[in-house]
């Protein structure tokens, strides 16, 4: 069985819950449950916060003066945001997240150029890394540029495009299960035909 490495406690890097959490206060108050859904939205459901993590996390934070429970009208949630402290908290934060990306970031294309497939499908889909990590390095290229002057017709050609390449990528994945579901459906009624035909022999 694969496991989604986002599930395990090992592959999430120390201290990134608690700045998605941070991030998330200072933008709205939160409770847990809405916390956990946006972090499993936002992964694709590779990555779901357990309760373990996320509520003592919060009970810490509060301990600390970082956060204050918010009034609420919805019986037995509890929603929490920044205080003053735990804004200065953030702001530190986000300076630690940033130099700590501005170190591993030229490693992505490299990442990427490292994903593993079936090894049936690994020929195939040799020559689909390197247009993924040009896609990763131009984003990483135009960050690093702090002199860029982009206009809104820019954002929108990207937004054009990649839109498109998801919508067409998306299209081939569904394909994919499609077939892959049409083919498991075979193999079972088939599977289910010689069951029967093997019981009628031996009556």
């Amino acid at each position: 069985m694969v496991e989604r490495w986002t599930k395990r406690a090992g592959g999430v890097p120390r201290g990134l819950l608690r700045f998605l959490v941070l991030n998330m206060l200072a933008k709205k108050p939160m409770s847990g449950v809405e916390i956990v859904e946006v972090i499993e939205k936002e992964t694709g459901g590779r990555w779901i916060p357990s309760s373990g993590s996320v509520y003592p996390l919060l009970a810490t934070l509060q301990d600390k003066g970082f956060t204050k429970e918010m009034p609420s009208e919805e019986t037995g949630i509890k929603r929490y945001a920044l205080t003053a402290k735990g804004k200065t908290l953030f702001e530190k934060q986000i300076t630690f997240g940033q130099k700590m990306l501005n170190k591993l970031e030229f490693l992505v294309p490299l990442l990427i150029g490292r994903f593993q497939f079936d090894p049936n499908d690994e020929k195939i889909l040799e020559k689909t890394r390197e247009p993924a990590q040009r896609v990763v390095k131009t984003f990483l290229d135009l960050r690093a540029e702090r002199n860029y002057r982009m206009t809104e017709q820019d954002s929108k050609e990207i937004e054009r495009i990649l839109n498109k390449c998801a919508d067409e990528l998306e299209e081939i994945v569904q394909g994919i299960h499609e077939k892959n579901r049409s083919q498991n459906t075979q193999k079972t009624q088939f599977s289910n035909r010689s069951s029967l035909v093997s019981a009628d022999n031996k009556v």
